[in-house]
């Protein structure tokens, strides 16, 4: 037992930990003029049993193994994006969760981004590399599949997810970096095809994020109530529970995709940068797994992890300070969301599981 546990990545762990503490304080906070602190705090809890044995049961389970199933994944991945589109509850315009009673909703284009880190792993890992344009088309099927079943929900954040996630794996798995240009200029030619595939508020978003006074009081409000709310935090920020743009409420979805703006106000720039400091060492954990991992599957799997959050992280911050457009993906640990955190337990169990059999202390 004292070999498992020297052989877990404890800064690792303990970064989770932080991270997940952090997001119980901020959650509390924004659920104020919710319905008080407890108002999703109690189901949080419920969300943090499952997530934790989510990541208890991908540290035990062989890595290797899983992937193996990794195409028996992929069919359930696609089965469950059908099924939302079909069945599934429609909440702000979009529809997106299939519903589990007391527990809210399952979201499971959240769940299809750990699955394709997987599958697109294991391809990479087994497959000749890619060599021409034309030899990227497996690939490109393998992540557009679902990226277009995500997209029609819509979730426009989560489709970009994958996105990055492909562009990333590829450059891990070292595909020459002409290839990716070519796959980025091939994107851009498609821009004019997405513009139009948009949804109108979608169009709206991107929009404003080019010229937030546009629509000030329409597109852009979201936009600038965040920037308000991140500036007048200042340096040590106006304290916990004590936010006014968060307790009047001038912050929509404050609890799950714009909450950075109730830790800006509250705990100011130096609680926004202790925050991106355990976010940094939490990152560069993974990347160290994956540097010193025992096989290139591993390698891959827990940089496809890395890349995950890295822009999970990127675009959520940076859309609450108007450096990226408003896209509605949650900030890893610390949005309120069951779907989002059980994918991070199991992000964070197959990186404990990757960093221990390298030690050879799990079979």
């Amino acid at each position: 037992m004292r070999r498992v546990l020297r052989a877990l990545d404890m800064p690792l762990l303990v970064t989770t930990g932080l991270l997940v503490a952090f997001g119980l304080v901020a959650l509390a906070s924004a659920a104020v003029p919710l319905g008080g602190p407890w108002a999703y705090v109690r189901t949080r809890l419920l969300h943090l049993a499952f997530a934790l044995g989510a990541m208890v049961a991908a540290a035990l389970v062989d890595y290797r193994r899983l992937a193996g199933y990794s195409r028996w994944l992929y069919a359930a991945m696609l089965v469950l994006l059908v099924a939302v589109l079909l069945l599934g509850v429609t909440r702000l315009g979009a529809q997106r969760w299939i519903p589990l009673g007391p527990l809210g909703g399952f979201q499971p284009s959240e769940l299809a981004k750990i699955v394709l880190v997987l599958s697109l792993a294991r391809s990479l890992s087994t497959q000749p590399l890619p060599s021409t344009l034309s030899d990227l088309l497996a690939p490109l099927a393998h992540v557009g599949i679902p990226m277009v079943l995500i997209f029609r929900q819509p979730d426009m954040g989560s489709a970009m997810v994958l996105g990055a996630i492909l562009l990333g794996m590829l450059f891990l798995a070292g595909v020459r970096l002409r290839l990716l240009v070519g796959l980025g200029g091939l994107g851009l030619m498609g821009a004019p095809f997405l513009w139009s595939a948009l949804r109108d508020y979608q169009r709206q978003r991107l929009l404003v994020f080019l010229d937030p006074g546009i629509d000030p009081l329409g597109a852009g409000y979201a936009l600038n109530q965040a920037k308000i709310a991140v500036g007048s935090g200042q340096i040590w920020g106006k304290g916990v529970f004590a936010g006014t743009q968060n307790l009047l409420r001038f912050i929509p979805e404050q609890h799950t995709d714009f909450i950075f703006t109730v830790i800006g106000e509250e705990m100011g720039f130096v609680g926004g940068v202790l925050l991106l400091l355990l976010f940094l060492i939490w990152i560069w954990r993974a990347l160290q797994i994956a540097y010193t991992a025992a096989d290139r599957l591993g390698m891959l799997v827990a940089g496809g992890i890395a890349v995950m959050t890295v822009f999970h992280v990127f675009v959520n911050i940076g859309m609450t300070v108007g450096l990226m457009p408003i896209t509605g993906i949650p900030l890893p640990f610390i949005s309120y969301g069951g779907s989002s955190l059980l994918t991070m337990g199991v992000a964070t169990g197959l990186l404990l599981g990757i960093g221990a059999r390298r030690r050879k202390i799990l079979l």
